[in-house]
């Protein structure tokens, strides 16, 4: 794992990191009334839209009763939406949900039994009213939801949070809703053959079970503790008052380069959103298809944007979300421009798949940034003024959309003896998806935390997995671990690599294991000076504890400071010693020393073979020796074999040299192989130094 990678990206995969958040009581609660919420939000859309239909007599009034319902669910976000924010960050958000949660409840109690006692023009009437009060208390709901998240669970477990509440709003709950829309509509009608009640009142089943979803949401809620408002639990003569909080929300906005990347990429990706569902319809009767086509093109978005937010973090794991975003934005456009220009409808389909993919990826990068760079105290007014937009955008395309394919009509074009019918659809589809990419370009440049790194070597390294490469890019620092058998010279050629990489400016780092840090000496005088014998398994574990502890303390924050890092052993010599020499499996050993270093690598392994017989001799003549040079010529021998084998296993990450060389001829050798990894510089390792200064050795 890169030393620097992104702090919401996560080593674990996407389903243990969900299962990690579940593990979070009071974020698992939350999880529960966010399902039940989105449960009854799409259950609600179904059944209030098909009440809308069947109070209407007629195409076209049932055309415009559906169109009504869903104009006045957008509507309330023009006007309440930055308030909704500003009322999140300044009460308490749990009082707020659980009172949101039973309005809502007894919003929708009302549909039904307006149905029951009025005419059906008034039921319409009613209906139109319920439905913007409801879509206003929705607004205060969602803000205080999401400025929670990151209150309930550790900064490194955020994205999965905010993975598993989009999964659930817009992967689980939609299919689920429609799913328990259609069960419903098959009990009614089996009861309307008995009762006349459920033959006049076909949709009140589901109304009055997506009313029960509140209720229970709002009593989930009030049991979560720990949600509570930033600011709502000081005086109430210190607390600030909601124009100044909106005042403050203002110059955030003013003056934040990640919120004006967010509102720009945003933006464009929500009017291509909107163009995609205003002339969907046309586009696929473009291409010959009917209702099942629109339907499957319609269903694909949310596969793609359920698929985009369940795996695209696995596709782009250690690249910054800050650049994520504003790539997945670029990466919908483009497939929502070549979506425009395709022949047949199977492959519109794939393309738009595509475009949910990196829609899906994009907002779970926007909705991690908000919640791990983002402050508790603005977090509210940030989320609401997004969501408000988001709103905003999508009534704009939707009106303007049909209204730009009507009057581009169709226009014929003829190349050569070839003639060609492009309709508006296509022209407005392409057009957005141009704006999609500008939008995302833009958003990148304004958000975009490494200048300094190529975004394609960025996005190559990332999908190879290569997290040593991508260390190297943003830090700079260089990981080199020197092996072998007793006496075969390390010391020596760290010495010597460390004297000419310091002669150019290079700051080197020397280190060792075991004993490179306090505890580490301890450890070492246990595991190699004490009389007493250590158990194999034992002996493992305490170098892979002196390993773990060393990495920490001293190997990462070496290479975060852009440090050529040079260890005298690290893992393999416990894959040699404890694995081979002790007669432990490897895999065991491996295991341990994975989880012991997160998975750090070196950059570069050197190994000095020598033979067994040569080495102990010289591990011997100058100092008494400790416990593994103690042991046998049986032992040694299968440590160097265990050596070999695992520098043929992986040959990229290793230099093999013959320690029977002259030290000078293995220093240049070695210093050769380091050359290729340092980053760029003014001057070759080898000349002289540089005027700027000397490098510095940290022992």
């Amino acid at each position: 794992m890169s030393a620097t990678a992104d702090a919401a990206a996560s080593p674990v995969s996407a389903a243990a990191g969900i299962r990690g958040v579940l593990r979070v009581t009071p974020f698992r609660r939350l999880w529960y009334s966010t399902f039940l919420s989105s449960l009854g939000d799409w259950l609600g859309l179904l059944a209030t839209t098909a009440l809308a239909a069947s109070l209407a007599t007629g195409y076209s009034q049932q055309s415009f009763a559906l169109g009504g319902v869903l104009l006045v669910r957008l509507l309330p976000a023009m006007v309440l939406g930055p308030v909704a924010g500003v009322f999140a960050d300044r009460f308490n958000r749990r009082y707020t949900m659980v009172i949101s949660d039973l309005i809502r409840f007894a919003l929708f109690l009302t549909i039904p039994l307006a149905h029951l006692v009025v005419s059906a023009d008034r039921t319409l009437w009613w209906l139109y009213v319920v439905t913007f009060f409801i879509e206003c208390v929705s607004l205060f709901w969602l803000p205080a939801k999401d400025a929670s998240v990151p209150n309930l669970v550790r900064r490194d477990q955020i994205e999965a949070a905010n993975q598993l509440g989009l999964i659930t709003t817009y992967g689980i709950t939609p299919v689920l809703g429609a799913l328990l829309f259609a069960a419903l509509a098959r009990i009614t009608d089996a009861l309307a053959k008995h009762l006349s009640f459920f033959k006049a009142n076909p949709t009140n089943l589901a109304l009055y079970f997506n009313a029960a979803t509140f209720l229970v949401g709002a009593l989930v809620v009030y049991f979560i503790k720990e949600i509570s408002g930033s600011r709502g639990r000081g005086a109430p003569g210190t607390q600030p008052t909601l124009r100044s909080l909106a005042r403050e929300a203002g110059q955030f906005l003013r003056t934040s380069r990640l919120l004006r990347g967010l509102i720009i990429g945003i933006s464009g990706a929500f009017a291509a959103g909107g163009a995609v569902i205003g002339a969907g319809r046309f586009f696929v009767s473009s291409l010959g298809g009917g209702d099942a086509a629109y339907g499957v093109l319609f269903g694909a978005v949310f596969v793609g944007l359920g698929l985009g937010m369940a795996f695209g973090p696995r596709f782009a794991r250690e690249v910054s979300r800050r650049r994520l975003f504003g790539l997945s934005i670029v990466a919908s456009g483009s497939c929502l421009a070549l979506t425009a220009v395709m022949p047949l409808i199977w492959l519109a389909v794939i393309f738009v798949v595509l475009l949910g993919f990196g829609a899906g990826n994009g907002y779970l990068a926007a909705v991690t940034l908000l919640g791990t760079e983002i402050d508790d105290q603005i977090r509210g007014r940030v989320f609401a003024i997004l969501q408000t937009l988001i709103r905003v955008v999508l009534i704009l395309s939707l009106a303007v959309v049909p209204f730009l394919v009507g009057a581009i009509g169709t226009t014929d074009i003829t190349i050569g003896a070839l003639d060609i019918t492009v309709d508006g659809t296509r022209i407005v589809l392409f057009a957005a998806g141009l704006l999609a990419m500008g939008t995302g370009v833009l958003a990148y440049r304004y958000m975009d935390d490494k200048h300094h790194v190529s975004i394609w070597v960025d996005l190559v390294t990332s999908l190879r997995g290569d997290s040593t490469a991508r260390r190297r890019l943003h830090s700079g620092g260089v990981f080199v671990a020197f092996e072998g058998g007793e006496g075969s010279g390390k010391s020596t050629q760290i010495g010597l690599l460390a004297a000419s990489l310091t002669e150019v400016g290079l700051p080197v780092r020397i280190t060792r294991e075991p004993g490179a840090t306090a505890l580490g000496e301890q450890i070492r005088a246990l595991v190699l000076h004490r009389e007493e014998s250590i158990s194999p398994r034992a002996e493992a574990l305490l170098f892979a504890a002196d390993r773990a502890h060393h990495v920490t303390t001293v190997i990462r924050p070496s290479l975060d400071a852009g440090c050529v890092v040079l260890t005298d052993r690290y893992v393999d010599s416990s894959l040699a010693y404890q694995g081979a020499g002790r007669d432990l499996t490897m895999d065991e050993v491996r295991r341990i020393s994975r989880w012991a270093t997160d998975n750090l690598r070196p950059d570069l392994t050197i190994l000095l073979d020598i033979d067994v017989e040569i080495g102990l001799a010289r591990a011997t003549r100058s100092a008494q020796a400790d416990k593994l040079e103690a042991e046998s010529v049986a032992f040694h021998q299968r440590v160097r074999q265990a050596f070999r084998t695992l520098a043929e296993s992986s040959p990229d990450r290793y230099l093999v040299l013959d320690a029977s060389l002259p030290p000078e001829e293995l220093a240049r050798q070695i210093l050769v192989q380091v050359q290729r990894l340092l980053p760029a510089r003014p001057h070759s390792v080898g000349s002289s130094p540089t005027a700027t200064g000397e490098g510095t050795v940290m022992a």
